[in-house]
């Protein structure tokens, strides 16, 4: 299993989601590892909480991978009502300004 199809059967298994995106942003940050990820997380959980509270919870979830196999992981954490308001669009990744281990 992909680290990607990893990432999100945790998620779905752990946060009742209306919609649930795992990207795999890696080729745009670091040569042929499975290490940068954008998810769009949108969850009734996730009504009257904050963006950190949000974070929080999928962090947590994700506590092992982040510790050991993901670099970087931008979170987009909706409820169904934010996420139809942004015409279920987030916003773009930012570009890599490097530092991977690769590099060196």
């Amino acid at each position: 299993m992909s680290m990607q199809e990893h990432i999100h059967t945790k998620l779905k298994d752990a946060i009742d989601c209306t919609h649930l995106e795992v990207i795999n942003e890696s080729h745009m940050h670091s040569r042929g590892t499975e290490s940068h990820f954008k998810v769009i997380v949108v969850s009734d959980e996730f009504a009257g909480q904050r963006l950190l509270p949000r974070h929080r919870r999928i962090n947590e979830v994700l506590k092992s991978e982040l510790a050991n196999e993901i670099h970087a992981l931008a979170i987009h954490a909706y409820t169904p009502e934010e996420f139809r308001e942004q015409s279920e669009h987030v916003p773009a990744s930012p570009t890599c300004l490097g530092g991977s281990k690769l590099d060196n």
